[in-house]
């Protein structure tokens, strides 16, 4: 292999967190947990440490009875610039 060729970065939990987030749809904290595979306080802190790098999450009811919150990301820390 030629140090000119080089691996692919591979996702990051976070990474896949912030995409989730990132959908106009949301994502509800079972669908956090079962994409990255932790538990449901690790993925709240998850969410703090997002807010204070400076985005804004919101948090709003689902439409559908039983799915619980969904948290969406609706401002990036570009955004406060």
């Amino acid at each position: 292999m030629s140090k000119s060729q080089s691996k692919p970065s591979r996702e990051t939990k976070a990474s896949i967190l912030r995409k989730l987030l990132s959908r106009k749809t949301g994502a509800n904290l079972a669908t956090l947990q079962s994409a990255t595979g932790w538990q449901p306080h690790s993925v709240r802190a998850a969410l703090s440490g997002l807010r204070k790098a400076g985005y804004t999450i919101d948090r709003a009811n689902s439409a559908k009875a039983g799915n619980g919150l969904i948290y969406r990301i609706t401002g990036t820390p570009e955004d406060a610039r």
